[in-house]
């Protein structure tokens, strides 16, 4: 069921996402070359800490830290580690998600390391940043969620990029994770109509090959490309209004 959140759900949600942005502005300085993820991950919930709130990545499921740090051909998921050193060059995409007064803010950005990286990966993460955008652009009353999906498939297939289908965008409030389900990839069926009220994340993951994965078996959370090529994503947690939609996930 896809749940309706009311004016006081509303307001609390945008002050979650409110917060999970400036929690990415503020680990951003500290993407850069020798510093490892886990460092990233510490930082990342000693902030959350200082400000009384708290991380929903950590314990959710058995997940291990506090944000998913995804480097290179990892699509999502990652678990930040030590061993996990940031190189120039690296696109390393952080995925914060904390939980303030029992609400979730779910937010992700794709950083190139030191600024800058191959033309090839350069222009994934930023037709990646592009994709989003384009189907957020969709998310008005009487349009529906597979029209999201299909919006971003009919900008990134021309370009020869595998789009993710094995993970989607998700509805999200007091739960990780609610319904409803949404796709950046075109669907085969029409899927529910988008209403105001409702509040879900767009969150494209896009390959330079194939658009096939593999998830590990040892750790049960790290997704990488099949390929090994590399991989993009953006992600940001969006209120359906009377009129369209607006952004939470920003300062």
């Amino acid at each position: 069921m896809i749940y309706i959140k009311n004016k006081s759900e509303i307001e609390k949600m945008r002050k979650a996402g409110k917060f999970a942005a400036e929690l990415l502005v503020y680990l951003e300085p500290f993407v850069k070359a020798g510093v490892t993820t886990l460092e990233l991950n510490d930082l990342a919930e000693a902030f959350t800490k200082k400000n009384g709130h708290r991380s929903a990545p950590l314990g959710y499921k058995g997940f291990p830290k506090s944000i998913c740090s995804s480097i290179n051909h990892v699509v999502c998921h990652g678990i930040p580690k030590k061993e996990d050193v940031l190189a120039n060059g690296d696109i390393v995409n952080l995925d914060v998600s904390p939980i303030v007064d029992g609400y979730i803010g779910d937010t992700s950005k794709t950083f190139i390391v030191g600024g800058k990286s191959s033309p090839e990966a350069e222009k994934l993460v930023a037709d990646t940043e592009k994709a989003m955008w384009v189907g957020i652009e969709q998310i008005k009353p009487g349009n529906r969620i597979d029209d999201i999906g299909n919006a971003i498939d009919d900008f990134l297939t021309p370009m020869g990029y595998g789009i993710v289908r094995d993970l989607m965008g998700h509805g999200v409030g007091r739960n990780f994770h609610e319904e409803p389900q949404v796709p950046h990839f075109r669907s085969p069926r029409k899927l529910a109509k988008i209403e105001a009220g409702m509040i879900f994340t767009v969150e494209p993951m896009v390959n330079l090959g194939t658009w096939e994965v593999n998830f590990d078996k040892s750790d049960k959370w790290t997704v990488r490309t099949k390929d090994g090529k590399l991989s993009a994503q953006f992600e940001h947690t969006v209120l359906v209004t009377d009129k369209g939609y607006e952004i939470l996930t920003k300062v």
